[in-house]
């Protein structure tokens, strides 16, 4: 597979993305809960960013949060993803989750609430943000 170079314009990134992917990814909006093609999903497979096909999460670290997004407790390793403090919503500061390739925006990841799982933490990411490849499918 040649990896196609990542746009380095808005323009550029405009012209590679749906309107509301470059909504998300590349201006950090973020879907309606329950509206996104992952948030239900159970097949196994990897979780790849949509901007630019890294892999990014696998369907063994997913869980039902039931908070309306994809929700894994893990990334495929510490180096798929980069942290950001967002203090966009006053007094309820957050951490987001990027695409440590693209820099794209995929999520926030919440620690302490609570789940049955090996991290207690809920990466929640937006479904459009990423784009499965179910186990037994070549990759692209």
């Amino acid at each position: 597979m040649t990896e196609q170079p990542f746009p380095t314009t808005d323009e550029q990134w405009r012209a590679r993305l749906t309107p509301m992917e470059y909504r998300v990814l590349r201006q950090g909006a973020t879907e309606q809960p329950f509206t996104g093609e992952y948030t239900d999903e159970t097949a196994p497979g990897v979780y790849r960013c949509r901007a630019c096909g890294a892999e990014l999460f696998t369907s063994d670290a997913k869980f039902g949060s039931h908070c309306g997004w994809p929700s894994f407790y893990e990334p495929l390793s510490g180096d798929r993803v980069t942290y950001r403090e967002d203090t966009s919503i006053p007094g309820r500061p957050r951490t987001e989750v990027r695409c440590a390739r693209c820099d794209s925006h995929l999520g926030h990841v919440f620690d302490g609430e609570g789940y049955d799982t090996p991290t207690d933490r809920r990466y929640c990411i937006n479904s459009i943000c990423l784009a499965m490849t179910r186990r037994g499918e070549p990759r692209p």
